[in-house]
């Protein structure tokens, strides 16, 4: 699944990992930008991941890849932003 943004990737896991719970696997290439800047990347979306983790299915793992121009989006159009654009690749994740 993906958007201008974000690409998400999900994948199954074996019977012995699955009392863990969703888990959340973040890729913010360097094209991004500085390592401050993709280090607050990776925070945001852990926090919206979190928030969300209970919602999306517990046997998968999932990776979230970041692309160029995220990180310039959120500071103009603010973290709200940032957490409709993660419902929509998660919500389609979902289905």
């Amino acid at each position: 699944m993906s958007t201008r943004f974000l690409v998400l990737y999900w994948f199954a896991r074996n019977d012995e990992a699955i009392a863990e719970g969703a888990r959340l696997g973040l890729a913010v290439p360097k094209a991004v930008g500085t390592a401050v800047v993709r280090n607050r990347m990776k925070r945001k979306l852990r926090e919206i991941f979190r928030a969300r983790a209970a919602e999306l299915a517990q046997d998968n793992d999932y990776v979230l890849v970041v692309r160029p121009g995220l990180p310039e989006a959120v500071t103009a159009r603010g973290h709200e932003w940032l957490v409709e654009r993660v419902d929509e690749v998660l919500g389609k994740a979902a289905a």
